[in-house]
């Protein structure tokens, strides 16, 4: 399989998961939450470069209430009930300033 090379991935600086699933947000709310941290991603400069901010949906991430749920690592720190106005203040604060919203946080690492 393949042809033996290992993939190659580009530095980045933080990953965040954002919860898509049914349980955690039936209204789909952590879809459209997914598709604005990449416009809000673009919009801070935190696409491309070493310091960019990598983005993942999840069906589950074993919560399953106060969603939608997002969680940022490598600190391990998750966020509840998040709005697209709370998520703009995690792009902003958390992750280019590296400020997490202590008010929002429900669990850490």
């Amino acid at each position: 399989m393949g042809d033996g090379k290992q993939p190659q991935m580009e530095s980045y600086s933080r990953h965040v998961l954002v919860c898509t699933g049914d349980f955690c947000s039936p209204d789909r709310r952590g879809r459209q939450l997914y598709s604005l941290l990449a416009e809000l991603l673009a919009r801070e400069d935190l696409l491309f470069g070493p310091t960019r901010v990598k983005r993942g949906e999840t069906p589950c991430l074993g919560v399953c209430s106060n969603g939608p749920i997002v969680v940022v690592y490598p600190e391990g720190i998750w966020y509840s009930d998040v709005t697209p106005g709370l998520l703009e203040r995690i792009v902003v604060e958390h992750l280019k300033r590296g400020r997490p919203i202590d008010e929002a946080v429900f669990h850490r690492l």
